[in-house]
């Protein structure tokens, strides 16, 4: 089923990674970064995802008109990402322009010069953003939810920063951040399609293997628990909620019976949240689980937009729902389906080179091996109803929870304080 990834690793630690694809007519490859919003003091917050912007806007062969230009010239797709814990940089071509692609990526990464009057025209784009963000509610919700549950942690924070940080970020903030923290030990290259893994070394290599290896990359501290109310007040059609308890680390041994734990909760459409808040009770359009794993701890998360007066109506059947998880076993009927469901989205998503190029990337930097789709599907077909059971007892305690609203939330602090019995309650006008 899975096709053999090769691995080369450069002197200076840098891994290149290639999976070759031969009925594939594409190349995907991505640039990948062990670096994100975690890493940042709370001056630095927004840098990472600054210097994603900054990256395809000029170096010292080409500008950022030329950088777009060659690429659409190539008919090729290129564009960046931010998370908390890592960035990547990342283009699909036609097999034929391969060397190409691997030449703009590469200098794009080696030789961006972070032009000063780059960084001003960037600016009110990025601002922008977060104000886009902000606009949005059944985004900015999560934004409020995430730093409810991480607190003053950098996971609390948001991906894109502050407008006050992103209104000082000058180029020398953004060089030093890129030349102290992008080291070649936390990069891998990961491609995928029809290619020949010893050629797109010999691409890559002369570029990438000048980069010097760095030192005393900052810790990354685990968050504490948190257990927070948190009713912000905006006026709104919907009122918007979140709920998050907490979740399992990207590696957890756990973690196939944590996905499959998730798609039975609200996961598709057949999922208990889906049925019941939407199908059986039409109090939500929008319904669903989550999760947020991170390399050393997690967040199980529930969000949904109801009518304002059905606030704490709709958030009460979610709790109930919940809850059953941790208290009665799930049928084997259940289980199967959410098995099938999950190695079927695993299956189609084989079938595009993009979706080899990130999985082999992420495999890489999070357990430094591959994990082939046999091994995968051999580990969800090995979870139990018990282990689904056991799991939701560990993770689901309503009592530590954070609970976030955005919407008219007028008076309504007594009435969820019943459902949440802690301490920590912030109300925001």
């Amino acid at each position: 089923m899975d096709v053999t990834v090769a691995k080369t690793v450069l002197d200076n630690g840098i891994r290149i990674l290639t999976q070759k694809l031969p009925h594939s007519r594409s190349v995907s490859m991505g640039v990948w970064v062990n670096v994100g919003a975690r890493d940042e003091t709370e001056n630095e917050s927004g840098l990472s995802h600054f210097i994603e912007h900054m990256i395809f806007k000029g170096t010292r062969r080409r500008s950022a008109y030329q950088i777009a230009k060659e690429f659409d010239a190539i008919g090729g797709h290129t564009n960046a990402f931010t998370t908390m814990e890592n960035t990547c940089y990342h283009a699909k071509v036609m097999d034929t322009h391969t060397e190409t692609m691997v030449d703009i990526l590469s200098d794009i990464f080696i030789n961006s010069v972070f032009d000063p009057a780059e960084i001003d025209r960037e600016r009110p784009v990025i601002l922008q953003e977060i104000g886009m963000v902000m606009d949005s509610p059944d985004e900015y919700v999560h934004v409020l939810s995430g730093h409810n549950f991480w607190g003053d942690h950098p996971l609390g924070r948001s991906i894109l920063g502050t407008p006050e940080n992103i209104t000082r970020f000058d180029d020398g903030m953004l060089k030093n951040f890129f030349q102290r923290l992008y080291q070649p030990d936390r990069i891998v290259i990961s491609a995928a399609g029809k290619l020949e893994h010893n050629q797109i070394v010999d691409m890559i290599k002369p570029a990438f293997e000048a980069i010097p290896t760095g030192k005393d990359f900052p810790e990354r501290l685990k968050p504490p628990d948190r257990s927070v109310v948190d009713l912000n007040h905006r006026d709104l059609e919907q009122m918007h909620i979140c709920l998050g308890t907490k979740g399992l680390a990207i590696s957890d041994p756990r973690r196939y019976a944590f996905s499959l734990l998730n798609t039975i909760t609200g996961g598709n459409m057949s999922s208990r949240l889906f049925q019941e808040v939407r199908e059986r009770r039409g109090l939500a359009y929008s319904v669903y689980s989550f999760i947020s794993s991170h390399v050393d701890t997690g967040m199980f998360g529930f969000y949904l937009g109801v009518d304002p007066k059905q606030t704490r109506d709709a958030t009460v059947l979610v709790l109930d729902e919940i809850v059953k998880l941790k208290t009665k076993r799930i049928k084997s009927s259940e289980l199967k389906s959410a098995m099938e469901y999950t190695k079927g989205s695993l299956m189609l998503a084989a079938e595009s080179v993009d979706n080899h190029m990130v999985r082999n990337a992420q495999n890489e930097m999070h357990f430094g091996h591959d994990i082939t789709l046999e091994e995968i599907i051999e580990q969800i077909e090995a979870v139990t109803a018990d282990d689904i059971l056991k799991l939701a007892d560990d993770l689901i305690n309503p009592d530590k929870m954070t609970f976030t609203l955005l919407g008219p939330v007028n008076d309504m602090g007594k009435e969820l304080r019943e459902l949440f019995p802690t301490d920590a309650m912030n109300e925001n006008a």
